[in-house]
């Protein structure tokens, strides 16, 4: 790939980003949006989070992309203690706590 073809895809890359986000800012506005579309914007951070952590859980490159039990359960108590005490910050440390125990359980063995 040459350099004028890295630069060529970074500046397509970066006039469909500022597209994407002008449609929002600068078409739309100050108008008032519709309850049904603010209702679905607020599930967009339920819906990328998973996308964006799922590989990580099922691929980590820490063993070199295959799966590891240690993550899979560290994921499961995330999704458990979120699931029970509705807190973000209370998930995420299950899922570290858990992930250090599991790794350093491991370790021991």
């Amino acid at each position: 790939m040459t350099v004028a073809t890295v630069w060529a895809i970074i500046i397509v890359l970066g006039v469909g980003t500022f597209l994407i986000r002008f449609s929002f800012l600068g078409l739309i506005g100050r108008r008032p949006m519709p309850e049904w579309v603010l209702r679905h914007l607020r599930y967009t951070a339920v819906a990328v989070l998973p996308g964006l952590v799922a590989p990580l859980v099922l691929w980590p490159q820490a063993t070199a992309g295959q799966p590891d039990p240690a993550r899979i359960l560290a994921a499961l108590a995330t999704v458990g203690a979120g699931l029970w005490t509705r807190s973000v910050l209370g998930a995420m440390g299950a899922g570290a706590l858990a992930l250090y125990l599991v790794l350093g359980a491991e370790a021991l063995l």
